[in-house]
Order: structure tokens, then sequence, then C-alpha cells
């Protein structure tokens, strides 16, 4: 058949000689054109990596026209008959080059004729094993160790080690060393090493040229990942001790023991439950009366009523916003107190801490608070109760870096809220989940803007002793740049971003929308009651002047008096009492001058910011200005004078006077100069207060309302398992602020994906969640094994499948807030300023409400391991000998256990025949049980040898324990015995118990 031999012969030149002219154009393309015209950078919407997208052409139409060059766009831009010339910015391609161009088009624009052998070998061998191998971790979204294999521009670009293989040069490329196993880590990473064969179809790829016939599939393992999947309600599981459900919980949480053979043990008793719940839900326990009240009630909703009361007592959003603060980073300013100068978060954030609590109290959505936590001022701008919320932005604040301030910011936000390391993408392409490291600029654009300010309250024009700090949208175009590598000093400025979220979760419509301001929050020194405030203070200025001048010229009447002849020191007195006549009578000067100044001020801000502003506007300005002026002078004068007097009074040292002296007195002349030299300026008045921009840039609100949307996979999943986490001492997901790729998987899938829904469900509502929760046969176990089947604990010894409920150690403030209550002592104060934390045992409020900062803590509850302001997911849960002393010795329960001694002796009488009693109820009140026979018998054995030894105190050896309590310890040897057993039980591991 040589006819048909000779056609095959000329087809395969044709080919040969097609794929000879994509080759030699090909090297071009991929130097000059495709780093800006490739898959991921389409510069003005072109792709030059394959043929069809190169017929598709950008936003000025198709690049080529097959057969034709000079009707080829492509040809017109690089032969320099159309401008913009291409390369652009660079120089003219070689005329030979550009004719080799030319004929390729002519040819039809080939590509694929390369394919041959080499193609199939890629199509057939290479890229099943690349897609099932590499691409899953190695994408354009991935791009673990930066380097993304799904196009050949990718794979040649390489990664952050540089290149990954030398096209022609297999055993000089990293990629076939590493799948070799010559080099480490050894790919696929973690997995088996590849068969010989299939490495060896790898080496004559790549020594071929390691050509693709397109992109590669990437691996959908990652989208497709649980927690990046919307929840879904499950039906709930029939199992076969249906019996013991109570409601869906137990249902869910019996198909999984079932699974494993393992079987419940019994329900806790009546007052394991109630003091369990108390503490659970208000982090108090029960007072005998309250035990004995439910001991004694057998109707069916004894207990759920219990949880209702619970539920509505404020003492639950104490409780409960403090878990909240844990996770939010909750942290009072901090800094250099020396100085009072505020470096972290800000003064008064603890408005932030009281609305905190009251939403939980009022079981605001959860929702909702996340949406006024990050965008309360866009929400309701006009609200301060709402934008107090905004302290939770607040509170990352950093005096020396706006960077960590937005770091912080990003990172936090996305752990708390959607459980995802986003921080993980901050230097590099996150390694795990699909987040590159575009994306995470991408999310810190929505914070791009937000600064933080503090506004006035009613009442207090001092913002050093009151105001509530809250953020606004301060320079809204100011760009966010992608730092490379994560270093903030290398910004890729060629590149802006503008706000996102990961392509993982889709395209939301996030409606990003600018919103006009009113003038009282663009302007909130313009509020009737500013005005109001600041007069009165001023006022109160000139009477506190008047009353220091008076006192002062009574003073120097004094010292005029003095008998005669006036030796030095008493001219010395007049000479300083004249000084202080005249400081006096500058400070009332000044703050006489301040007074109308104030007031013209108010008057032209006023009716410059009127609606229709009065004709009088100018001679208003005019006016105020005049007034400012002559007070600035007035007030230079009293700061002269004072220099001026306190570097008199310094002490020359060395023949060199103090040098803050010197300062102060050439600061104060300064001034002076100022405000004379101002008198002639043609400067505007100074308005009261602070004018910030007038409009919101609507980027928070719009990551809020996503944040908290039904459409977000995750956050309802994150906030149940944080709720279930505090309930039952373990996380469904142990990793709790971890939902990612690299995060460990949850233990009971389906009930955390039906509370999740459940939540939602019920708006949100937290406290119907816990009722839920706490109502469930699984919370009302027992946590004793002592009656379990052994094989429980052999096969699930981490008691992961719920067979029994996990006893757990009071957290720290439960600790002292219960030593409190026990003894009747508990302060239920709500809100207001953080407390000293140098106080912790002097003050009997809360916890909550304690000074709480990296550096300064109640010692008290840093012992017994409080949250770490800076990240605090999951409190440590330690056992340590100083935990023991502090109980022991601290005046805290020193005093409590003297208190709880003096109240049950006189219930019970004081005599030594109603100690039996007496050392029930003190069981009652301490660990809410009664005590056993056998402890019954060694408590009435220690009253009676600590009486003894308290009989002659002289024969006992006292003990330094600290600053001597308020309450003196009793000095009749018996009743002195019961303080010390009181004391006893306080430091008792069941009182630091949930059992």
């Amino acid at each position: 058949m040589p006819g048909f031999k000779a056609v095959t012969l000329v087809a395969f030149l044709q080919v040969a000689a097609h794929g000879q002219l994509y080759n030699d154009v090909r090297p071009v393309f991929e130097k000059s054109c495709l780093p800006c015209h490739g898959p991921q950078t389409k510069s003005s919407g072109l792709d030059l990596s394959t043929r069809e997208e190169l017929l598709k052409g950008g936003e000025h139409g198709p690049a080529i026209v097959p057969g034709d060059p000079k009707a080829s766009l492509l040809y017109k831009l690089v032969s320099y008959d159309a401008e913009p010339h291409m390369p652009y910015k660079g120089d003219r391609l070689p005329q030979e080059t550009i004719d080799r161009i030319a004929e390729w088009i002519k040819a039809g624009a080939p590509f694929e004729q390369t394919a041959g052998a080499e193609v199939a070998l890629f199509r057939t061998q290479i890229k099943p094993l690349l897609e099932a191998n590499c691409v899953r971790c190695h994408n354009s979204q991935i791009k673990r160790s930066g380097l993304d294999l799904s196009t050949r521009d990718a794979l040649l670009r390489g990664g952050d080690t540089g290149p990954v293989i030398v096209a022609g040069d297999a055993k000089s490329s990293v990629l076939y060393k590493r799948i070799s196993h010559l080099e480490q880590p050894g790919m696929p990473f973690g997995g088996q090493k590849l068969p010989d064969a299939a490495i060896a179809q790898i080496a004559d790829w790549i020594n071929a040229g390691a050509n693709y016939d397109g992109p590669l599939a990437v691996g959908k393992a990652a989208l497709s990942h649980w927690a990046f999947q919307l929840p879904q309600r499950p039906p709930v599981p029939e199992v076969k001790n249906n019996a013991w459900v109570r409601n869906p919980i137990d249902a869910f949480v019996v198909a999984e023991r079932e699974k494993r053979g393992l079987t419940p043990v019994a329900f806790a008793d009546k007052r394991t439950l109630l003091r369990r719940v108390y503490l659970d839900l208000i982090g108090l326990p029960p007072a005998p009366e309250e035990m004995n009240a439910f001991l004694a009630d057998d109707s069916k909703d004894a207990y759920d009523n219990v949880v209702d009361k619970l539920l509505a007592s404020p003492r639950y959003g104490e409780r409960w916003g403090r878990h909240w603060m844990d996770i939010w980073r909750y942290s009072d300013w901090y800094g250099w107190r020396a100085q009072n100068q505020v470096r972290y978060s800000q003064r008064h954030i603890w408005h932030w801490r009281d609305w905190i609590i009251e939403s939980v109290n009022q079981d605001k959505g959860y929702d909702e608070m996340i949406v006024e936590m990050l965008a309360g001022d866009e929400l309701a701008p006009n609200n301060p109760d709402i934008v107090r919320a905004t302290g939770y932005l607040a509170r990352n604040w950093y005096m020396f870096d706006r960077n960590v301030v937005l770091k912080d910011t990003v990172d936090y936000t996305a752990m708390a809220f959607l459980g995802i390391t986003l921080k993980c993408a901050r230097c590099h392409t996150h390694k795990y989940d699909p987040i590159t490291h575009e994306d995470y600029y991408r999310f810190r654009a929505f914070f791009e803007p937000y600064d933080v300010r503090t506004d006035r309250v009613p009442g207090q024009p001092d913002l050093m002793k009151d105001g509530v700090p809250r953020v606004y949208d301060d320079k809204a175009d100011t760009p966010t740049y992608r730092f490379i590598r994560g270093v903030d000093t290398n910004p890729d400025t060629e590149h802006p971003l503008t706000p996102g979220i990961p392509a993982m979760f889709g395209k939301p419509d996030l409606k990003i929308t600018s919103e006009p301001l009113p003038l009282d929050v663009y302007y909130p020194d313009s509020r009737s009651f500013v005005h109001r405030d600041l007069i009165a203070q001023a006022k109160a200025d000139i009477e506190k002047a008047e009353t220091e001048l008076r006192k002062s010229r009574e003073d120097l009447t004094k010292a005029k008096d003095q008998p005669a002849p006036p030796d030095d020191k008493t001219v010395a007195a007049v000479l300083k009492a004249q000084a202080d006549v005249a400081l006096r009578e500058k400070e009332l000067a000044s703050a006489q001058a301040a007074l109308p100044a104030l007031g013209a001020r108010i008057a032209a801000d006023e009716a410059k910011h009127a609606a229709t502003p009065p004709p009088n506007l100018e001679a208003l300005e005019s006016a105020a200005l005049k007034a400012e002026r002559h007070a600035n002078v007035v007030k230079a004068e009293e700061n002269l004078l004072r220099a001026t007097q306190e570097l008199a009074a310094a002490k020359p040292e060395s023949e060199t006077y103090d040098k803050d002296a010197v300062k102060k007195l050439g600061e104060a002349r300064a001034q002076l100069e100022a405000a004379a030299k101002a008198l002639q300026s043609e400067d505007a008045y100074t308005p009261v207060g602070k004018i910030y921009p007038d409009s919101t840039t609507g980027r928070r609100l719009a990551l809020a309302r996503w944040i908290a949307s039904k459409q977000n996979p995750l956050t309802a999943r994150v906030a149940i398992n944080d709720m279930w986490l505090r309930h039952f001492g373990k996380a469904l997901v142990p990793t709790v602020f971890n939902f990612g790729m690299s995060g460990k998987p949850p233990s009971h899938p389906e009930l955390l994906d039906w509370l999740a829904v459940e939540l939602m469900d019920r708006n949100w509502s937290m406290k119907a969640i816990h009722r839920l929760i706490v109502t469930s046969n699984t919370y009302r176990m027992q946590s004793s094994t002592r009656d379990a089947n052994g094989k429980n604990a052999k096969i699930d010894p981490e008691n992961r499948y719920l067979w029994r409920m996990n006893d757990a150690r009071m957290e720290a403030e439960v600790v002292r807030d219960s030593l409190l209550s026990i003894a009747g002592e508990l302060d239920t104060a709500m809100g207001g300023p953080e407390i000293d934390s140098s106080k912790g045992l002097e003050s009997h409020r809360r916890s909550v409400y304690f000074q709480d900062t990296p550096d300064m803590q109640v010692t008290f509850l840093k012992v017994f391991d409080e949250a770490n302001p800076n990240e605090c997911f999951q409190r440590n849960e330690s056992i340590v000998p100083h935990q023991a002393l502090a109980l022991a010795n601290s005046t805290l329960s020193l005093q409590v256990a003297r208190t709880l001694e003096r109240q049950i002796t006189k219930q019970t009488g004081a005599a030594a025949a109603y100690d039996a009693r007496f050392i029930a109820n003190a069981f009652d009140a301490v660990l809410n049980r009664p005590p056993t026979l056998p402890e019954r018998t060694e408590s009435l054995k220690f009253l009676k040898e600590q009486e003894e030894l308290f009989q002659d105190p002289k024969k006992l050896t006292p003990v330094q324990t600290g600053a001597a309590g308020e309450i003196k310890p009793e000095t009749d040897p018996h009743l002195r015995a019961r303080e010390d057993l009181v004391h006893v039980l306080v430091n008792h591991t069941d009182f630091v118990t949930i059992r």
C-alpha cells in the first residue's frame, strides 16, 4: 500500500513541522508573554497558556486569526504595528522571532501538534500520576511550599525554594529527586514512594521538556472537607436503647456508644446534679436552702424549673460572659503604668465587658453579637449601647505598630468565629487548607480602614475618667498590600487588594456599601450633653481656682503676721506665699478666660453645623477665634509662671539645674510665644472636639453579616463546639480553633451539625442550646467510674464517646466566687470600671470585674489558671502545690472559714453536744453534701484534738501567713477548732471539683 504510506509520511512530516514551529515560539511565550498573560495573571483578560484561551482572546477580542498573521492582534503588537507594543515595557523581539511567530500563526497556531509521543505520555501516564499524588497539595489554591503544579507555567515558576524542574534534565530536577527519595522530604509527603516505573515515566517526561496538554484537574478533597460544607440537619438516629433518650442529643450520643459496645453509667444523684448545673450555668454553688428545696421537690419538672431559674439569673451572664471573654481576648488596658500611658487595648474597655454580660443575659442572638462586635458602629451608629460592642476591635489596639493591630484582628477573628487558622497564610499560602497568601490580605482589607477613638459619656467630660472606646472607619482609601513572605517592610505595592473572603467559601454577595453618618456620630462632641458637661466643668474649674486663691491669700496673711523682727525662715515663707498667690491668680485668670472661649466655640460650632447656618456665622466664628486666642495667651502665661517658679525651687546639682524644670520652662516660653503670635494670625477657631470621617466604608458590616450568616459553614459549628467544651470539659472537635484539614475530626459529627442547625433555627439563642444540653440524659450521668462496666474504660479510656460525665476542676473565678458565696459575702453589684487587681482578696465583687491584663491579674486567680488575655480558647487545667497553698494560707479562705463558722454555730449552738450537727451543716454549706460516716467520725476526732491544742496556745508555734484578716479568730478553743474544720473543708478536693 505505497499510496497509504506516502500520505502517512506527508501527514507525519506536516505534524513534525507544525510541532517544530510551536517549539520555536513556546520559549518566547514562556519568557516574554506568560508572566503577564498566564492562567493566574490574565492581564487584560488574556491567557496565552492554551490554544483555547488564545483563540478566546481577552478584553480586546481574539489574540490571533489562525492562518492570517497580519489580521492577528498578537502579531500587530509584537511587530509594533499597533500599541501598546509587546512585550510591554520590554525590548522589541528579534525580527527572526517575529517572523517565526508569523509562520506559526499562518500554520494555524498549532499547540497540540507537539503531542506525538511526549503529549501522549503526559496525558496517559503523567497527568494521572500528578493528579492522584501531587496536585492535591500543590495547586493554585493550596500551594504548599509555594508550589503549584496545576499548569506548566506554574510548574516552571517553582516554589518557595526555587525551581523544581530543569526541563530536559530530570536528574538535576528537585521534583525528580524528591519523588525518587534522593532528597528529603520524599514525595508524596507522608505517603508511600511511587513505583519505580512511575518514577521512570516522570523522568522521561521531564527529559522531553515537561509538556502539558492542559491544566491538571485539582482534587476536591480540600474543598469537600467536612467543615467547609454547610451543616445540614441529620435525622435523629434510631437506637436500641431508646428508653435512655430524653432529647435528640442523647440519641446521637447513644448511637455512637452502641457502635462501640459502650454502656452508660448511672445517673448522678440529685445533690451532685444540682451542684453541677449551678456551677456550670452561674458559676456559684447552691445555698443549703436551695439544695434542700430541690431535694424536697419530687415533681417531674423540678430540675427543668431549676434550669430555667438559673438561665434567668443575672449571674448566668457573668458566668457565660466570662467564657466568651476568654475566646474574644478581653483585656483591660495596659502599658506604661508609671506614666499612665496606654500601649495595649483601651481605657474604659470595661464598657465592652458589660455589653458582653448584658447581651448574654438578654439572650441576644450569637449572630447579632458577632455583627455588633465587628461592625456595631456601621450597624447602629447612633446607638451607644451597640457601638460599645466594638470594644472587641478596640481591644486589639497597639501603640507602636499598626500592622500588629491588623494581624491580631485578622488572626483572632478567624480563629474565634470561623475556627480556621487564617494566620498560617500570612507569610505563604496555607499548607493544609485551601487559603492562599492573597486570601489572608484580602481578609485584612475588611479591617484596613478602621481606627479607635473614645467618645464622651453623659456626666463625665474627662476622657481619662470615663468614655466609650469604639471603632470607626478612618481612612477609607488606605490600600491593602500583600506582604511578600509576610514581611511588612516588603509590600507588593503593584497589586493592591480589595476585600474578599477565601475562594473556598464561594462567592457570596457581600454588599459592601458606604453609608453617610449623622453629625453627632462623626462629630461626637457636637452632642448637647457634651456641651453642657464641658461648660459645667469650666465653671467648676473657676470655683476651684477661686477657692485655691482664697486659701493662698489667707496663707500669705498668716505668713506676714509673724512677730518682728522677721528671720530668714519668715522671709522665705512670705516669699513662697506671695509666689503661690501670684500663681493662683494666674490660674483663676486662665479659668475665667477659658469659660467664655469655650462658650464662643460651642456657639460657632452649633451655627456652623446647623441645617441652615445663620447669617451671623462669620461673626460667631470670629468671636470664637478671638476668645480662644485670648484664653490661650492667659493659659500660656500661667504655665510660664509655674515653670519659672519650679525652676527657681529646683536645687542645683553641680551647678546644673534640674533638667525637667529647665525643659518645662522652655516649653512654657514656646507656648507663650506661639499664643502671642496666634493673636495676629488668620487661622480658624478650634472646634470643640475632633471631627471624624462622615461616612462608613461598609466593609466590616459586610464581613460580619457573612460570618453570622446561615450560609457560613463554620460559625454555628464553632459556637456549638465552644459551648459543648464548657459544659462537658471536652470539645466535640478537640482542635477548638482549627476546624481545617490539619485539625482533628469531631467525635460526633452528626450531633455537631444537628446542634449547629438547631442554634441557627432557634435564632442563634444560646440559652436554648444550654437548656437542651443540661436537660439531656448525657449531661445527667455521674462522673464516677466506680460502678462502670469495666470494658468501657478499655474501649474508650478518654471518654470521647460519653459513657459517663467528665469531672473538672473549678475555674479560677469559680473558686474565688464560690468561697465568697458560701459565706454569704459575695457582692453581686454588676458592671462598672475594672477593680484594681491588688484588691482581689479585699473586694467581694465577682471575679469577672477585676482588672485583667497579661501583666496585671489577681494573684489568687492566676494561681488557679486564669485565662491568658492574649489567647485562651480553652483553659489550662492544672493541679499544683501553689493552689493548695493559696487555699490554705490566703486571707480570703481564712476569712471565709471564720465567717462561715460563726454563721453555722449560730444555727446549731456552740456546745460540743451540737458538734455532729455543726459538721453536717458545714459539709452541706461547703461541699453541698452530707459527710460520710468515716468523714463524720474523723471530723469529730479533729474537733476534739484541735480544741485540746488551743487550750494552751503557749505550746503552739505561731505561723506568719501574711496580713491579718479583718475577722479575728475565735478565742474560745472549741469554736476555734470549728473554724479550722471549716477551713479544712474549703481545702477539700470536693470543693474545687465539679463532679
